[in-house]
């Protein structure tokens, strides 16, 4: 079995784990127990579930690498695991996003001892001491982080950049369908759940009071007329609906959860000023309407012509692949936003991405994992 078909094979089988935010220790304790068993260094996990291990390089004060998948993914527990495949294509919920960056982790780690192995070298399985190739002159350290999706918020990646602070070369983020891509710029996010309240009461009886559906009804079309820059790129989204107790009930309570984003921190912001003007306009007698910001994900970028970026892009071309620059919400946005440098890569391409019928395209995974193996030795040269 070659590096590709062996993280194929493992990532299904961390597809199998379920992992939803909040809920991701079994999936974490799987990762765990394989930096075991790869006899890296110091692996641990910390109180909040993020995995660590460390792979050693030559030289003990150079700057460490940090390279990072997310643990866990949008489904809930009771969801259908089930693998399928056809055509070139491995279907199942969460196998992209991000079993198989998740899965990368181990392929850079299995390609870079048989890299050390074919350069005459010993490799981290023969001595047991965590070094890898005899070409990488710094550590790696290895990282399956929590709290990546949705309400996590990030929570996961705040307290890896918090770990290790500037005190790094950079982040190198894994994600299973993102390959030819480098995100280098991350989207500013706001996210809120907005609740509305009444008295509530009977359909026909009460009729002329007012229904706290009615009313977030009411207060999300007025957040939806608000205009939106095309340029800088900036959205909203209203992701769920939640309230009333029957067909013939007027609602004492409504929520929703609203998404603002933008690529322009300073849109952004004045897009929040926005809705909060409107949420703060919104009560009145008999109604009463209240948010709380429920997620925050910070945004900041580097430049095109950083070395990390450069880097990213010639380990594609190398692998005759077109590199496209982009910009995203991911766990980048963390230490982006604090000015500290970090690039994300794909494993391989994909789509249905959140869905049940999420797929991956086997056949990019070689050059996928070939292109990050060469960024991991490459960099801080």
């Amino acid at each position: 079995m070659n590096i590709s078909e062996k993280i194929l094979d493992l990532a299904i089988r961390i597809q199998q784990i379920s992992a939803p935010t909040f809920a991701e220790g079994a999936r974490g304790e799987f990762v765990r127990n394989l930096f075991i068993e790869e006899k890296l260094k110091d692996v641990t996990m910390d109180s909040m579930g993020n995995v660590f291990a460390r792979l050693a390089g030559k030289q003990k004060k150079a700057k460490p690498l940090i390279v990072s998948a997310h643990l866990d993914t949008v489904f809930p527990s009771s969801t259908n695991l089930q693998v399928k495949k056809e055509a070139g294509k491995v279907i199942a919920p969460g196998i992209g996003d991000n079993s198989l960056g998740v899965a990368g982790l181990f392929g850079i780690i299995w390609a870079l001892k048989k890299n050390s192995a074919e350069d005459g070298g010993k490799s981290s399985s023969g001595e047991g001491n965590g070094k890898s190739s005899s070409k990488l002159n710094h550590d790696v350290w290895f990282v399956a982080n929590v709290g990546e999706e949705g309400l996590g918020d990030l929570r996961g990646m705040r307290e890896v950049v918090k770990r290790f602070k500037d005190n790094v070369i950079g982040y190198l983020v894994l994600e299973g369908m993102a390959l030819g891509y480098v995100y280098h710029k991350a989207i500013g996010v706001r996210r809120y759940r907005i609740t509305t309240k009444t008295a509530g009461g009977h359909s026909w009886s009460d009729y002329g009071s007012p229904s706290a559906v009615h009313e977030l009804a009411n207060v999300i079309t007025k957040l939806t007329a608000l205009h939106l820059p095309k340029e800088p790129r900036t959205t909203m989204n209203v992701g769920t609906i939640h309230g009333g107790t029957g067909v013939n009930v007027l609602a004492s309570e409504a929520k929703c959860e609203l998404d603002l984003r933008s690529e322009n921190p300073k849109t952004l912001t004045k897009l929040v000023h926005e809705v909060e003007d409107i949420l703060i306009h919104a009560s009145r007698d008999g109604v009463k309407v209240s948010a709380e910001v429920i997620g925050e994900r910070p945004a900041g970028e580097i430049s095109a012509e950083h070395d990390l970026v450069k880097l990213a892009v010639k380990c594609l071309q190398e692998q005759n692949l077109s590199a496209s620059l982009t910009t995203g919400s991911t766990d980048a946005n963390i230490p982006l936003s604090q000015n500290i440098p970090a690039v994300v890569l794909g494993i391989t391409t994909g789509g249905g991405a959140h869905t049940l019928n999420e797929y991956i395209n086997v056949d990019g995974i070689e050059k996928g994992i070939a292109s990050v193996v060469r960024f991991v030795e490459e960099v801080g040269k």
